[in-house]
């Protein structure tokens, strides 16, 4: 379902597999969403392990919007997601490193 050389990710998020990607709206959502200096920042928060569940569910919902997945934040904070905490958290971390992955680079 999901592309990840498109950077795209799967998330089940109440029982239905969801399409997620980090497009350039996506991502200007993201910023606006967590009040954030730049993206990068939130990309070292993310390698550094210092991101909060706000962080998580800014960049899921970001993602979802980017896959054309539309969501409320009210929903997605209501929502199950398959896997829990941990799978949302994995999620939201291969988000941000698929949106800044060079194409044909590995890492």
């Amino acid at each position: 379902m999901a592309n990840p050389h498109a950077g795209e990710v799967a998330l089940v998020i109440d029982g239905v597999p969801r399409r997620l990607k980090l497009t350039l709206g996506a991502l200007a959502e993201l910023e606006t969403a967590l009040a954030a200096d730049s993206l990068m920042a939130l990309v070292e928060r993310f390698e550094g392990g210092r991101f909060s569940a706000r962080d998580v569910m800014a960049l899921i919902l970001a993602g979802l919007h980017g896959g054309g997945q539309p969501m409320t934040a009210a929903a997605l904070l209501g929502a199950e997601i398959e896997g829990g905490a941990l799978e949302a958290a994995r999620a939201a971390g291969l988000l941000l490193a698929r949106a800044f992955a060079v194409p044909g680079q590995s890492g």
